[in-house]
C-alpha cells in the first residue's frame, strides 16, 4: 500500500509537471541522449559502435552512482519480467541479473535445464514466440551462439547473450568499467590476454579497437582465437588505428601491457579435454615473473571463477588485482544494459571519460 502510494504521488506529480523525491527516488524529465538502444538484441559487441557501447558504460556508472553511492530508490523496470535461460551453471552472471533485475523493480524468473530445453522439447521459434508473450526480454546463458541467433530472429522483444561458446559480451562492459574506474580512461590502454582462444578473447577483440585499445594476446598452438573473429578484429584495429598482436608467447603478449587479463583455461563443456589443456597451457600461469614485463601501472583481470594454475595467488590476491571490483560491476553493467534495452532512461550523471 505504502509504495503504491509513493508511485500515485510521482504521477500525480508529473502530470503537474513537478519533479519532487519520494523515498530517494527522483522523477523529472531524463536529459536528452543521441544514443538510443531500447529494443536491440545484445548478441555481440560486434554490432555495437564504440559510441553505443560507452553509452552503455554510462550508464552503469550513472546506476552505480545512483543507487549505491547516492542510495536512490529507482524503479526504472516496474512491472517489467526478464525471462532467464541457463543451459550452463552461473553464480555472477545468475547473481547479477536477477538482482539486479530485482533492484530495479522487475521480476527476473530463472529457468534451467530442468524447465525448459532448447530445441528439443520444443522448437526454437516456438520457445522464442512463447517467451515473447510473457516476457519483457530474456537474457540466455547457451552453448551455441547459433541457438541465440534464432532466438533472437524469432522473437519480439530483446535478447541478451549471457554466454556463449563464441562470446560473452556482459562480462566484457563489466571489465571496461572496471578499467575506466580505475585508469580512469580507457583510451591508449594496452590489454595483455594471456590464456584460451575462447569467447572472453573474442568479445574483447570486438570491442577494445573502438575505445582506442591496443591489444597482445598469448594463446598456446592450436587454440588461437576463431580466424573469423581475428579477420574482423584486424580490420577494427585498422579503421582505429590500433595495435592488435597474437602470439604463442605469455610474455610477449604481457611485455608493456597495462592490464594482464586470462581466463579458464578449461570451460564448461571441455571437461573432458582437461589432460590435453593442463599440458598445452604450460608456462601460461600468470605470475610476478610475468608482471615484471608489465607496465609498471599494470592491473590484473579474471572473470572467475579462478583456478590455482591460471593465476598464482601472489598476483590474484594483489593490490594490482581487480578481480572483486570487477565481479561486482557485473551488476551494474547487466543492470545498465536491461534498463536501455527496456526503457527511454538516460543519465543523469556526467559522462565519464573513456
Amino acid at each position: 500500500m505504502l509504495f503504491n502510494l509513493r508511485i500515485l504521488l510521482n504521477n500525480a506529480a508529473l502530470r503537474n509537471g513537478h519533479s519532487f523525491m519520494v523515498r530517494n527516488f527522483r522523477c523529472g524529465q531524463p536529459l536528452q541522449n543521441k544514443v538510443q538502444l531500447k529494443g536491440r538484441d545484445l548478441l555481440t559487441l560486434k554490432n555495437f559502435t564504440g559510441e553505443e557501447i560507452k553509452y552503455m558504460l554510462w550508464l552503469s556508472a550513472d546506476l552505480k552512482n545512483r543507487i549505491k553511492q547516492k542510495g536512490e530508490y529507482l524503479p526504472l523496470l516496474q512491472g517489467k519480467s526478464l525471462g532467464m535461460i541457463f543451459e550452463k551453471r552461473s553464480t555472477r552472471t545468475r547473481l547479477s541479473t536477477e538482482t539486479g533485475f530485482a533492484l530495479l523493480g522487475g521480476h527476473p524468473c530463472f529457468l534451467t535445464t530442468q524447465d525448459i530445453h532448447l530445441g528439443v522439447n520444443e522448437s526454437l521459434t516456438d520457445t522464442a514466440r512463447v517467451l515473447s508473450s510473457m516476457t519483457d526480454a530474456v537474457l540466455a546463458r547457451v552453448y551455441k551462439q547459433s541457438d541465440l541467433d534464432i532466438l533472437a530472429k524469432e522473437a519480439s522483444i530483446p535478447i541478451i547473450n549471457g554466454l556463449s561458446d563464441l562470446y560473452h559480451p556482459i562480462q566484457i562492459l563489466a571489465d571496461y568499467l572496471t578499467l575506466q574506474e580505475h585508469y580512469g580512461s580507457l583510451k591508449g590502454l594496452t590489454l595483455s590476454w594471456i590464456g584460451d582462444g575462447n569467447n572472453i578473447l573474442h568479445s574483447i577483440m570486438m570491442s577494445a579497437a573502438k575505445f582506442g585499445m591496443h591489444l597482445q594476446a598469448a594463446t598456446p598452438k592450436g587454440y588461437e582465437p576463431d580466424p573469423s573473429v581475428t579477420k574482423l578484429a584486424e580490420q577494427y584495429a585498422k579503421e582505429n588505428g590500433t595495435k592488435l598482436s597474437l602470439t604463442n608467447d605469455p610474455l610477449e603478449a604481457a611485455r608493456g601491457g597495462n592490464v594482464l587479463i586470462t581466463d579458464t583455461w578449461i570451460s564448461m563443456g571441455q571437461e573432458e579435454e582437461k589432460k590435453k589443456r593442463l599440458q598445452a597451457f604450460q608456462g601460461y600461469q600468470v605470475t610476478m615473473k610475468t608482471a615484471k614485463v608489465a607496465a609498471p601501472d599494470w592491473t590484473f583481470l579474471h572473470c572467475l571463477p579462478r583456478k590455482p594454475e591460471e593465476v598464482d595467488d601472489e598476483v590474484f590476491y594483489s593490490p594490482q588485482s581487480l578481480v572483486f571490483p570487477e565481479a561486482e560491476n557485473r551488476k551494474w553493467t547487466i543492470m545498465a544494459v536491461m534498463v536501455s534495452l527496456l526503457t527511454d532512461y538516460s543519465p543523469q550523471l556526467q559522462k565519464p571519460k573513456f
